[in-house]
């Protein structure tokens, strides 16, 4: 069954494979197209280079009109990532626009560890 949300998930996944961005990489679980697994590499010269950090994005049938559910497997040591793996990310929660996709959405999880060793006094 070919839904609209599943429809768009492949039009990520393509975009996704014809123009990945730097240090991030994803791919559905499995060939289930709702669930995906996705890796983002610590960027260079930060505590995190060399690093590579799992995440799953659990989507549903409101995608894109609402965000997935992002988590870290990895262990993660930052402010805006909690415990249990979940984000504290704003695109992801109050500011969520259907505009977003999985590259956007890896995209800025991987700016906000960026931006966090940026303002580290």
């Amino acid at each position: 069954m070919s839904t609209p949300a599943r429809k768009r998930l492949m039009r990520d996944f393509k975009r996704l494979q014809l123009d990945p961005p730097a240090g991030i990489s994803g791919a559905p679980q499995d060939n289930n197209i709702m669930l995906w697994n996705a890796v983002i590499f610590g960027p260079d010269d930060t505590p995190w280079d060399g690093g590579t950090f799992k995440l799953t994005l659990q989507f549903t049938e409101d995608y894109p009109n609402k965000p997935p559910t992002v988590r870290f497997v990895s262990q993660m040591f930052h402010p805006n990532i909690y415990a249990d793996g979940s984000i504290c990310l704003d695109i992801l929660q109050n500011q969520w626009s259907p505009i977003y996709d999985v590259a956007a959405i890896l995209t800025s999880i991987q700016v906000i560890v960026i931006l966090y060793i940026l303002v580290l006094p």
